[in-house]
């Protein structure tokens, strides 16, 4: 009896809890992205307008065209790729929000037969 009044109580308020996703307040701006290269921890920034996403990293800039599926959704397309990998989109998904970050996933938008579906949760802190 006690255990099944637990559970209804941790059900309750487990159910309550709504994530806040403003996604308008990112769709433009600049950012930093922390991440991580061979157990390297690393930085970089990137600034993106309604329709571009521009990349600063390890001293390089990479440029993507950006088309919004809806406010909390969007796909990355390179505008100079350079291999075959680099030629597939990237479907982003923003997750949470805070005051001034969100948290965020992202995996190819494109997929092989046969592939397997990967996808990795990042988090970008807005700085401007």
């Amino acid at each position: 009896m006690r255990l099944s009044l637990l559970l209804i109580l941790l059900c309750s308020i487990t159910g309550c809890y709504k994530t806040t996703r403003n996604c308008k307040d990112y769709k433009t701006g600049t950012f930093r992205f922390d991440y991580m290269v061979d157990g390297v921890a690393k930085s970089g920034n990137f600034k993106r307008t309604e329709r571009y996403s521009i990349n600063f990293y390890d001293g390089k800039t990479d440029s993507s065209e950006v088309k919004w599926i809806n406010d909390c959704e969007f796909v990355l397309y390179k505008i100079n790729p350079k291999s075959i990998a680099e030629k597939d989109p990237i479907h982003m998904k923003i997750l949470t929000t805070t005051d001034s970050s969100y948290t965020f996933e992202y995996a190819k938008a494109s997929f092989n037969e046969g592939e397997p579906k990967r996808k990795e949760k990042g988090t970008a802190i807005k700085i401007d």
